[in-house]
């Protein structure tokens, strides 16, 4: 659930969409992964984080049903 965005490497995760959350409109500096301060745009960020989160979800939830289906 890594990826890059504005210079910085992020983990999307409930963490990372609760600081966007809180973050005012605009530009913002929130610290990456590395803890390397970046200047991004919360709400872009926010939107590719909550995307790679719910594919890793979404495929996540079909491996469980697969696997409680063989039991």
């Amino acid at each position: 659930m890594l990826f890059a965005h504005a210079g910085g490497m992020w983990r999307a995760g409930p963490e990372l969409l609760v600081l966007l959350a809180t973050v005012p409109p605009g530009d913002a500096v929130i610290l990456d992964l590395y803890e390397t301060p970046v200047q991004v745009n919360h709400e872009q960020l926010r939107l590719m984080a909550m995307q790679h989160w719910q594919e890793q979800m979404n495929a996540w939830y079909v491996e469980h049903e697969q696997l409680s289906k063989k039991r």
